[in-house]
């Protein structure tokens, strides 16, 4: 009997030390999206252009990161067409006339200059906060939606509070009442 509980203490030991060798203290992260295949990843492979000899190497510019280069100068517009996206939507600047009256509604109370950083930082706080329990990380549970069930919108809801009001909704699927009348 003791030999049992003296080996159920080490088996519980030993996953408690093991659990505590993670990650370190890096962000938390609650979505699993990396592939746990070994195949290979179709959208990290973008075809490149060959590679030229230039003329005078000492005319070769210094290398600067997210900077073009003279081997590929615009790999982001390559991606996108190689995709079948158009690259000249990548070139855009400014604001689009049709959206300048959505930019000053929302803007209408000001602005913060830093809200990206302090979005993430409040993000990451909440993420380690919610970041799941022993097992769920012991197991790579996912946990992003547990975390964030309480800011999500329940789509059914809201959009039987739109029709009470009388407001139209038309992408949206047809009422039940809707549906059953037309025989669907």
């Amino acid at each position: 009997m003791q030999a049992k509980l003296g080996t159920f203490g080490i088996a519980v030991a030993a996953v408690l030390v093991l659990s505590a060798c993670g990650k370190g203290d890096q962000d938390p992260i609650l979505m699993n999206l990396r592939s746990s295949s070994q195949g290979p990843d179709e959208f990290a492979i973008v075809p490149g252009k060959p590679l030229e000899m230039p003329k005078d190497l000492a005319a070769l510019p210094a290398p600067t990161p997210g900077g073009s280069n003279i081997a590929d100068p615009t790999p982001e517009a390559d991606a996108v067409a190689a995709l079948g996206g158009n690259p000249e939507r990548l070139k855009r600047s400014g604001t689009p006339a049709a959206d300048g009256a959505l930019i000053a509604s929302a803007g209408r109370f000001g602005t913060s200059a830093s809200i990206r950083g302090d979005l993430a930082a409040e993000d990451l706080e909440w993420r380690r906060d919610h970041n799941g329990r022993l097992l769920e990380k012991l197991f790579s549970v996912n946990v992003y939606y547990k975390a964030y069930a309480g800011m999500s919108l329940d789509q059914e809801a809201e959009l039987e509070r739109w029709r009470k009001l009388g407001l139209r909704t038309p992408s949206a699927p047809p009422s039940g009442e809707a549906q059953a009348a037309t025989g669907n």
